[in-house]
């Protein structure tokens, strides 16, 4: 079993080495992996008599206003598919490079290889779509398999042509048992952002590296213990 102690101590002594890239590498992954907030619009009052007949022109101004939305919706998920799975899966890997003090330049570049880009890109898709579904279903179970399937990137990042089913069954194995201390480790990083936010947010942006380097020790420990049990 491992202890959030020893990952954060490890994670820290990686960061000592190149703070600077793994601060970029980070901003990176919180710009392209970030959940899409659902914009909430404000509703009209009927009460008002000037909304009691619908016109042509605002009916055709409403539909305009659908359209674009759906637009800007369209090609918010197109960019998050093509561009930002890519590059999340870089990010991991730089991270998880680093973590082994590894060479870790041309990360990013290498989720963009022919060979490489068509098994992630698929990959990361049924792992958003398997667990939007599960939310759908009910919030736990969205919340445990977001857990359960939270180390697919890491093993994209060392196989991107493992195959989609291979990768979420092995990150499913990765994490069991381990769950509750990962939504645990995820806790322990809560007092750091709020320390952050005292920096009129800007302070949050200097823990991301530390939460990612800590991730990318879990996943070499999980990876560990799924080699040695002959599963993968």
């Amino acid at each position: 079993m491992w202890e959030r102690k020893e990952l954060k101590k490890r994670a820290k002594a990686v960061l000592k080495t190149n703070y600077a890239k793994a601060f970029l590498v980070s901003i990176v992954i919180a710009l392209v992996g970030a959940g899409g907030g659902g914009g909430g619009g404000s509703s009209a009052s009927n009460n008002n008599p000037r909304y009691s007949i619908v016109s042509n022109d605002s009916f055709y101004s409403d539909f305009t206003l659908l359209i674009l939305a759906i637009g800007v919706v369209l090609l918010v998920a197109a960019l998050r598919i093509f561009l930002g799975y890519p590059l999340e899966v870089g990010g991991r890997k730089y991270f998880v490079r680093s973590a082994q003090y590894m060479d870790n330049k041309k990360c990013f570049r290498y989720s963009f290889y022919r060979q490489n880009y068509k098994g992630i890109i698929l990959t990361m898709l049924l792992k958003d779509v398997q667990n939007i579904l599960w939310f759908l279903l009910l919030i736990i179970p969205g919340i445990v398999k977001g857990f359960a399937y939270s180390m697919v990137p890491y093993i994209l990042a060392d196989n991107p042509n493992i195959g989609c089913k291979k990768a979420i069954a092995l990150s499913n194995k990765m994490t069991d048992g381990h769950k509750f201390n990962m939504f645990v480790l995820g806790l322990s990083f809560i007092g750091w952002y709020l320390l952050g936010t005292l920096a009129l947010m800007v302070g949050v942006l200097f823990v991301l590296p530390y939460q990612n380097a800590t991730y990318a020790e879990l996943y070499l420990v999980l990876r560990n213990n799924v080699l040695e049990s002959n599963f993968y």
